[in-house]
């Protein structure tokens, strides 16, 4: 996400030499950015440090693509994966590539690995184990995890948890809910065609047409529509 045309065109006919990537979207401001990543909760993003109404560090604290070296220490700090400093060639576009698609798979690996979650809040840390988050709610930057009566911010996607967590156990059912199986206890088809899934806890949440085939799968459903 760059406010420079050519930058961005230059960087979508790199990305596309790569059969790994989808490109989600384009921007050419800070705020386009925000709706974008809101929207679409991509998995890698390409960020320019200054643009438009919106500093990139405000953005997202991932890759910066900047040509100002002074930068690049801030980037770091902030958590991004590398740096690019203009202009740069092919290959140093793709070690950053590179760099940014290990760290991703990396993480999925060992999310898959973890039995709990870190939440950070109000100067503390808590754990809250895997197995009991009863379902995952998309809330702005954050995602909510409802476990029992209780809810936690997490500072990931859901793009990121719907790929990392073990698809035996959590299953998405709409753009902005994650659910546990073992928590389904029934999928109520609506007068409006449409099906809500029920929770052990009384949840009633949409099922997007997108993920009825892929939860009904998972749960052993066979002949629903």
């Amino acid at each position: 996400m760059d406010d420079e045309p050519l930058a961005r065109s230059n960087l979508s006919v790199l990305l596309r030499l790569d059969p790994d990537i989808e490109i989600a979207g384009e921007c050419g401001s800070g705020t386009e950015a925000l709706a974008e990543i809101r929207s679409t909760s991509p998995d890698l993003v390409f960020l320019d440090v200054q643009m438009p109404e919106c500093d990139g560090f405000d953005v997202l604290e991932l890759i910066f693509v900047t040509a100002y070296d002074q930068y690049a220490l801030r980037a770091f700090e902030a958590g991004a994966l590398d740096y690019l400093l203009k202009p740069f060639d092919n290959a140093r576009f793709n070690l950053a590539l590179h760099r940014a698609k290990e760290r991703i798979r990396n993480g999925k690996a060992s999310l898959g690995k973890r039995e709990r979650l870190a939440i950070k809040s109000a100067g503390q840390v808590s754990f809250v184990k895997i197995s009991e988050i009863d379902w995952i709610e998309a809330a702005d930057y954050y995602a909510s995890l409802h476990v029992g009566t209780k809810t936690h911010l997490l500072r990931r996607s859901m793009s990121e948890l719907d790929q990392e967590l073990d698809p035996t156990i959590f299953c998405r059912i709409h753009r902005s809910a994650i659910v546990n199986l073992d928590r389904v206890r029934s999928l109520k088809l609506n007068e409006d065609g449409e099906y809500e899934v029920l929770l052990d806890n009384g949840a009633h949440l949409r099922l997007s047409r997108r993920y009825r085939h892929q939860l009904q799968s998972r749960l052993g459903v066979r002949g629903a529509s």
